[in-house]
């Protein structure tokens, strides 16, 4: 409990210092207040003996100094931001004589440089440490060691800095993506729905108000012509509720293309290129939910289990059946079907169709998904649609 306490306090201290210190919007990746950590470089003289002594005064006036800037520099744009990286490399040089670690406000302005375009970052790290090693050649020091190491130094945190920043952008690129990817394919379904409400059951509901209508007249006229319409009705309502059930099927249903969008983001992200040759088709929702449901399923397996660095897919679509081969370039050497493949192979019988799998050791593997080019609907509920737009037409 205490520690729980303690960690809330401390998440609510930081939330008050990143609302009065830090812009609403920080770049991806930055760790400002975590950066903040490598001060403690400038007390390492304190441990090292035989080492020229430290002004601790001058050193601690120069980290008040320091962190304006260091702040500041997230809040400003264009030329500002390099003006308050030459300040910290200027802090860096007047504080160099109190304390020879004070090379550690260079490798803060090469961190923060990774920020920049690459060639202002270049230029803030040559000009920095060039600054300070001609302080320390004007000092007496041995500037070629000290040139040498803040180069080292400074340059693997700035390249490991920039490599983070870009690697932070992509994920948030990656997941913005992904967003867009699920609204475009809730937009489509909507309207698919919306269109099939509007063909499907405006005709009927028409159809079902007329017919009523003529039985009402008809009932004191001629009783058995009233009790046909009255049939017919029934009949229509009956199959305006099996096009609805299957207007919510198709909701339910995973979109094949969507689901391609997605499996290439999630590839993306694990280092393995995704191409794929399908062209959009108009399936039968039953048969594109089993081939979506299938193609996430491997998709899976190949980021867990492949170590593949390529993946590729292919659709082909005839009058009788459909095929769906996915295969990669990964360790292959598929002996025992786990779950997943269990699974998959289960819901493609059931749907009427069977799948292949070659997984040569070292060879990759190739999955190939086989289902019939059927919509699985009743024969009388399909001679009953026939129906109802000949009467919806008359």
């Amino acid at each position: 409990m205490g520690s729980l306490i303690g960690a809330q306090r401390w998440a609510g201290i930081e939330q008050w210092l990143r609302t009065r210190l830090l812009p609403p919007v920080l770049p991806p990746g930055a760790m400002p207040f975590f950066s903040l950590s490598y001060l403690l470089m400038l007390l390492f003289p304190a441990f090292m003996p035989k080492f020229p002594p430290v002004n601790w005064w001058v050193t601690a006036a120069s980290v008040l100094v320091f962190l304006p800037m260091y702040f500041g520099f997230f809040w400003l744009r264009g030329w500002r931001r390099i003006a308050a990286l030459a300040g910290i490399v200027a802090l860096a040089v007047a504080v160099m004589p109190a304390n020879f670690f004070a090379n550690t406000y260079v490798i803060y302005a090469s961190i923060l440089a990774a920020h920049l375009a690459l060639n202002e970052m270049l230029g803030v790290f040559l000009i920095a440490n060039a600054a300070f090693a001609g302080a320390v050649l004007y000092l007496g020091g041995p500037a070629t060691t000290v040139g040498l190491i803040n180069g080292l130094s400074g340059g693997l945190a700035m390249f490991g800095c920039r490599f983070w920043y870009q690697n932070a952008r992509k994920n948030q690129a990656l997941k913005l993506s992904q967003l867009e990817v699920q609204r475009i394919a809730a937009l489509a379904e909507r309207e698919r729905i919306g269109r099939d409400l509007h063909d499907l059951l405006g005709h009927t509901l028409s159809v079902i108000a007329l017919k009523s209508e003529l039985a009402a007249k008809l009932i004191d006229r001629d009783i058995d012509a009233a009790r046909g319409e009255i049939k017919e009705v029934e009949r229509v309502t009956r199959q305006a509720l099996f096009e609805v059930r299957r207007a919510v099927t198709g909701m339910r249903a995973h979109g094949l293309l969507a689901e391609l969008a997605s499996g290439r983001a999630a590839l993306d992200s694990a280092q393995v290129h995704f191409d794929y040759q399908v062209q959009p088709q108009d399936l039968p929702t039953q048969t594109e939910n089993v081939l979506a449901m299938c193609l996430r399923e491997a998709i899976t397996n190949i980021i867990r289990h492949a170590h593949a660095r390529r993946c590729h897919a292919r659709l082909e679509c005839g009058d009788t059946r459909v095929v769906l081969e996915i295969s990669d370039d990964g360790v292959g050497g598929v002996r025992a079907e786990g779950n997943g493949l269990t699974g998959m192979r289960e819901r493609i019988e059931s749907a009427g169709g069977r799948l292949l799998v070659e997984s040569p050791k070292d060879g990759g593997t190739q999955l190939r998904i086989e289902l019939p080019m059927s919509s699985l609907e009743p024969e009388n509920a399909l001679h009953a649609s026939r129906h109802l737009k000949l009467v919806a037409s008359r």
